[in-house]
């Protein structure tokens, strides 16, 4: 009878709101879901531009195995030491190899080797990154010639179209890719023919009455005036949002993929 690895990946956190949610959240859904594997996209939780190393460590110390990023990894500058020495937070694999941190991370557990990876699209994202389609696929057989059958991609982009096709190139390589970046959950959960499950955006981790996390008053001042304002975090209630992929260790294919969208009915302060 074949291991199952049960992962979480919880999409991007979205300031002081969204990562108390989390921080509290993780030790009670790891128990009710026998959960094996947590990845947490951490990228917006530091007042919503990058993340610090202090809200790093919290994360992991909740449960977190791996801490992933995207566009906004060196919004707050004291990253960029840490990553130095904490492989477990990544930063895109398609940065120049000469960029601080790592893409991609393999750990041990107790149902063996889990492989863990970043990649940034590069439609309408900005910096231009190397290209995701070659970089991603060479990681996955290179993790895969080592013996890591489970592999996780977070795959932070834009465009809907580039997360799909991007999970195609993947199909078979790895175990699923899950999209980051828009803050909007996607409903095309499924697992594709080479047995990789795939969800195009996994939502985020922060204040369900807002746009995209951030207070809609100032969002709907910017449309209206087009002209610059802050987009202070929004109050209130936090929606968690993700997905809960089940791996058959002895094949590295996805069993099952299921999203998760948990409304915390507990009002957090926004910073």
């Amino acid at each position: 009878m074949s291991t199952v690895l049960r992962l979480l990946f919880l999409g991007d956190v979205v300031g002081a709101p969204g990562r108390k949610a989390v921080i509290d959240f993780l030790p009670k859904i790891k128990e009710e879901r026998e959960l094996d594997f947590i990845v947490v996209n951490g990228e917006n939780s530091a007042a919503g531009k990058g993340i610090t190393p202090k809200i790093a460590i919290e994360f992991m110390r909740a449960g977190a195995a791996v801490v992933t990023t995207g566009d906004h990894v060196w919004d707050q500058r004291d990253l960029v030491d840490f990553m130095k020495d904490e492989p477990r937070v990544l930063r895109p694999l398609n940065y120049e190899a000469r960029t601080p941190g790592s893409g991609s991370i393999v750990l041990e557990t107790k149902k063996g080797k889990v492989g863990v990876m970043q990649l940034q699209g590069r439609t309408f994202m900005q910096p231009p990154l190397q290209n995701p389609f070659y970089h991603g696929p060479k990681e996955a057989k290179r993790m895969r010639e080592e013996g890591v059958k489970a592999i996780f991609c977070d795959f932070h982009a834009e465009a809907t179209s580039e997360k799909v096709a991007f999970s195609r190139c993947m199909d078979g390589l790895v175990s699923g890719v899950c999209g980051t970046h828009t803050h909007v959950q996607t409903a095309d959960e499924r697992i594709f023919p080479g047995g990789t499950a795939h969800l195009s955006d996994a939502g985020m981790c922060g204040p369900d009455d807002s746009v995209i996390g951030r207070d809609i008053d100032s969002v709907l001042w910017r449309f209206e005036n087009s002209m610059p304002t802050r987009f202070p975090i929004a109050k209130g209630p936090v929606r968690l949002c993700g997905a809960i992929i089940d791996i058959d260790m002895e094949t590295g294919k996805a069993l099952k993929i299921e999203r998760l969208s948990h409304l915390v009915e507990d009002e957090q302060a926004a910073e």
